[in-house]
Formats: C-alpha cells, structure tokens, sequence
C-alpha cells in the first residue's frame, strides 16, 4: 500500500528518469498528469486514477470478450452480469443493483422511471449546483417530470414533506449537497425519518448519496454511505464510481429489487447503459478495492514526510531550491464538510496551480463553496516560477500555488512516482533557467540530521539553522550557506532572484518549535 511503501531507488548514474514514450502517447491528445495538488479527487484531472487490477481489466475489454454470452449454453446473457454480481457482493443491503455512465444518468433514469410525468417532493434546500454549472432543477425538468419544492433554503421539516405528498406525487427525493453547507438557523429531517414518512405514504424515497462511499469509513464520519442508507429504509440509493469507489465514471444505482427492476426495464436504460470498458474497471475495482484512491486516503502522514524529506534533499544536492513541508490534503470539492476557506483558498484554484487569491476572488464571485475533508500532509516546496514548466512538461506535473511557492504534495502522488517526479522537476528548473545544475547524485541520500523545517506564513523552507551562516534561507528572499531552499513569499533559486518582498515584521518564522522574527531584506538587489 502507498503508506507502507518506500520511496523507490532512483536510477544510478542518471539520476531520476522520467517514464519512457509509449504507443498511448501518440495515439491520444491526452497527457499524463502527476497529480501533486493535494486534491485526491480532483475532477480537472479525472477524478479517480484506476488501480493496476482495473487498468489490466480494461485491457482485456478492449479486445472481445463475453460481454453478453453465456459460453456454457452459447446463448445471450445479461450485459455486464459479473460486474453487476460483484456490486451485488460489495453491497450486501442492496437487493437490486444497476450501472449507467454516470451519477446524473442514474439520477434522472430513477426520475423518469418512477415519477414519470407527476411530481418529485425536493426540499428547497438541496436544489444544487456544481461547479461545472450543471443544476439538478435543470435535469429534473428535463425527464418530464413536476418539482414540488418544498420547506425553505436553510430549513425544511418532515412536516413540509407530509404536507406536500399526494396523490399526484412519483417519488421523494433527497440530496447530500456536498458541495456547499448551511449552517446556523437550519433544519433537516433525518433519513430514516423521512423514509418512513415514505413508507407510510407508499411512495418511493430516491437518495443521491454522491460520493460513491460504500460503507462507512471512519476518516469521513460526515459522508453518507450507501449502506446506511439503505438501511435507513432509502428505497434507490445512487451514487458515482469514480470518486470515492476509487472506479471508473459511472452511475450506481442499488436498492429495493422491485424499483432497480422498473429502472433497468425503462428505454432510457438502454440510452444510458455503461460500455464494456467500464463495466471492466467496475468489477475490477470492487473485487481489488485497493484503489490508488484508498491508498492516498490512508497514507500515514509521517511517510509523507520522510518522502518529501528524501526528495527535497535529493533536489537540493542537484541545486534546486526545494524544502520538505507539511502540507493538508483534501479529499475532494464536494466530499467531507469541513470548511477553511484561508486554507485552500477555493477549490479551482487549489486544483489548477491557480494562486490562491486569484482563484479564490473568481469563486467568490459565482458563489462557489470550499468545502472538503482534509488530511494532514507534507509535500515539497519550491519556487512558484516552476509551476508553469511543469505543468508544460512530459509528463505534467500540476501542484498548487501558495504565497509564492509551488507545493507538490505527496499525499497525491504514488510513491513508486517519485523518481519520475525528480526528473520532472530537474528538467523544469532547467527550462526555467532557476537552478545551477550539478551532476546528479547517483542515489537518493536522507535528509541530514541538521536540517529543520522553517515556516514563513504558510509556507516554509528548510535549512540547518535559521538563516545566518547556515544553509537555510528565511525572509521575502535570502540566501545562506550557498544553497538555496525555498521560504516565505519568494525564493532565490542558484543564481536567479525571483519577485516578491522582505516578510513583515509581524510575521514570525517557526523552526520546529521555536519562534523567532524573521530576516526582514531592506534591500533585495544586493544579494
């Protein structure tokens, strides 16, 4: 698992090497991305990486399989039938389970099969947007069906929702706005609550859960599951593959055996149905649930550390200015519910390498929430005029932008990527013209005993003392000991200056845990 694993060995002689050109490269406008956002589920990048089990079961879809053959009998089967049983498996509560291309699909399928043309009962509250600009109302509207909102924007009572069932009525629908929060003055039946209410009316209750969370996991005790919902008496849960499942793009649908049959015998069903490259990955996710998902949310923080230590230390050496840091992670814009907006900043901008500032004033004005579960994490800092070199080169390398460095956090990256991660930044620094290369070091050396992490308003660097005739630089900009490692709002990198000003004297500089004022630069040009 990615917690457990050590970084490889980097390649002797050479150094790191990045991996080699294949058919895929020319055969697709696609490139390869090394995720170093911090942002596991990053939707730009496409959400979910697959595991190697789904990767292989992709492969072997692609050329011609089963599909829809039983080869015992040679006669017709059910499309996707092993998949299906092994979501069947996953979902022990579930007695019906179906797959369509996505989470929306499954939506509106559940919408038009069971509602019809008559009405769907939807509190105000759970009317919600994305940040792509995709409105559920929208895709109500558009299967033929009625809203019936009900219940306020911050406040809707199991008593709205009694009040509005009637004869007229198709189904019940609840949303986990996971996306944005509203908090104070609010109200909200319980699940169970109102599928009872549910059942007392003999009205189906469809729950889109969201986050492909099958069971509880106890590092998002905020986010619903499918399971429990279930349980609570939700007669159609749907929810998406490829976010937290760590699977494919696809839309889940399980629930009571008589509602998953009226969905999978609908026409719509046969417009929305999940290719066999798809149902591959599916099954091959839920049979190895050991996903590069699973694995980024369980890495130990202190493995982190010791690889962003490792790598940082094997940058330096090559004279790249570049600091091991903690850093935190988030699980996704529309996973968990904790709320720091001074944090991430806003979650494009967390995502694209965007400065904070800026990407958090564009979200701002189109009302986007920044919402996400966060993980303690530690990446490498370096300096922000990297950012786009990297994110230039072969392969991409995409980090975030913060306070004038450019963090590539490793919660994100696989440890097995991180000799490929080396190189992507050697040759970026290159292109950049920020550092003074020296022969690489034949193999990754240790942090040294010496080295400590200093922190300058949110970002850091790392040095051996704290900026006076050591190797650490503190400050807007500054240089000591002839080696250049990253702090505060801008760095020196070998012997190019980058922008930026003295840190304030108000700002304090942390070294380990000890607290100190900073180097204010009266004069930058005479470094």
């Amino acid at each position: 698992m990615m917690d457990d694993a050590l970084p490889l060995a980097y390649r002797a002689g050479d150094g790191p090497v990045p991996a080699p050109m294949t058919l895929a490269r020319t055969a697709t406008g696609l490139h390869p991305v090394i995720n170093a956002t911090g942002v596991i589920l990053n939707g730009a990048l496409g959400r979910a990486p697959l595991s190697a089990a789904a990767r292989a079961a992709v492969d072997l879809a692609a050329g011609t399989t089963d599909l829809e053959l039983d080869l015992h009998t040679g006669r017709r089967d059910r499309r996707g039938r092993t998949a299906l049983a092994a979501l069947a498996a996953a979902v022990p509560a579930a007695a019906g389970v179906h797959v369509v291309n996505n989470n929306a699909a499954g939506l509106a399928l559940a919408v038009a099969a069971l509602a019809g043309r008559r009405e769907v009962v939807v509190s105000r509250g759970e009317l919600v947007e994305t940040t792509d600009g995709f409105r559920l109302p929208e895709l109500l509207v558009a299967t033929g069906a009625r809203m019936r909102e009900v219940g306020t924007t911050n406040r809707t009572t199991l008593g709205d929702y009694a009040d509005a069932i009637g004869p007229d009525t198709g189904l019940v629908l609840r949303v986990h706005t996971a996306s944005y929060q509203v908090v104070g003055f609010t109200d909200s039946p319980a699940i169970s609550d109102l599928a009872a209410l549910c059942a007392d009316f003999e009205v189906p209750l469809v729950g889109d859960c969201g986050s492909g969370l099958l069971h509880h996991e106890p590092l998002l005790a905020a986010e619903p599951d499918v399971t429990s919902w279930l349980g609570w008496g939700v007669g159609v849960v749907t929810t998406s593959g490829d976010k937290l499942l760590g699977g494919p793009q696809c839309g889940l649908l399980l629930g009571r055996a008589d509602l998953i049959d009226r969905l999978r015998r609908h026409p719509m069903s046969r417009a929305l149905r999940a290719g066999k490259l798809t149902l591959a990955a599916l099954e091959a996710t839920l049979r190895h649930p050991d996903s590069p998902v699973r694995q980024a949310l369980r890495a130990r923080p202190e493995r982190l550390a010791a690889r962003a230590e490792t790598l940082a230390a094997w940058l330096r050496r090559a004279g790249i200015a570049a600091s091991a840091v903690a850093s935190r992670a988030l699980v996704d814009g529309g996973t968990g519910a904790t709320v720091d907006i001074h944090a991430c900043g806003c979650r494009r901008g967390y995502a694209t390498g965007v400065d904070q500032a800026a990407g958090r004033a564009a979200c701002g004005a189109r009302g986007y929430g920044c919402v996400g579960a966060e993980l303690p994490s530690a990446a490498v800092a370096l300096d922000a005029m990297i950012a786009a070199p990297l994110r230039h080169g072969e392969p991409a390398v995409l980090g975030r932008v913060e306070q004038g460095c450019c963090l590539l956090d490793l919660r994100t990256v696989p440890a097995e990527l991180d000799p490929v991660l080396a190189a992507a930044v050697l040759a970026a620094a290159t292109e950049a013209g920020a550092a003074v290369l020296t022969d690489a070091p034949t193999e990754p050396h240790g942090t040294a005993p010496s080295d400590t992490v200093a922190t300058v308003g949110g970002s850091a660097g790392m040095g051996g003392s704290a900026g006076m005739g050591g190797s650490a630089s503190m400050g807007g900009s500054a240089m000591a000991g002839g080696i250049p490692t990253v702090a505060g709002g801008s760095a020196v990198a070998g012997s190019i200056q980058a922008p930026g000003g003295a840190v304030a004297a108000a700002d304090m500089v942390t070294v380990e845990s000890l607290a100190i004022p900073p180097i204010a630069v009266a004069d930058r040009r005479a470094l």
